[in-house]
């Protein structure tokens, strides 16, 4: 298991849009989560900042291969098309990713 952490902005007139969206979150892009090993997946919101966080845990054996599948489904696709428009990548995110993602320093169980 590998735990994850990414951070990601969010437009400020998009917030609300947001927050209501992850409040019914669709059922399909619920499932393929769960099908690419994501476990214990939480997205904090830190206003007045509109930062969000999010965390998970990756149960699976090849994160790129189950990035590719959750990426290929159409109705992630979907699910994304709504959820995008609202965010703001960081300016200092490595190339190629939209939220950025962070080293852990710390944990305890």
């Amino acid at each position: 298991m590998q735990r994850m952490g990414f951070v990601l902005g969010l437009k400020p007139e998009k917030v609300e849009d947001y927050v209501r969206l992850h409040a019914a979150v669709w059922p399909d892009v619920l499932t393929m989560i769960s099908a690419c090993n994501i476990k214990n997946y939480s997205i904090y919101l830190k206003r007045p900042e509109n930062l969000l966080f999010s965390t998970f845990e990756y149960h699976g054996t090849d994160y790129e291969a189950d990035m590719a599948k959750m990426a290929a489904d159409p109705r992630t696709q979907e699910w994304w098309a709504v959820c995008i428009p609202c965010q703001e990548p960081l300016a200092t995110r490595k190339e190629g990713e939209w939220w950025a993602s962070m080293d852990e320093v710390f944990h305890h169980d």
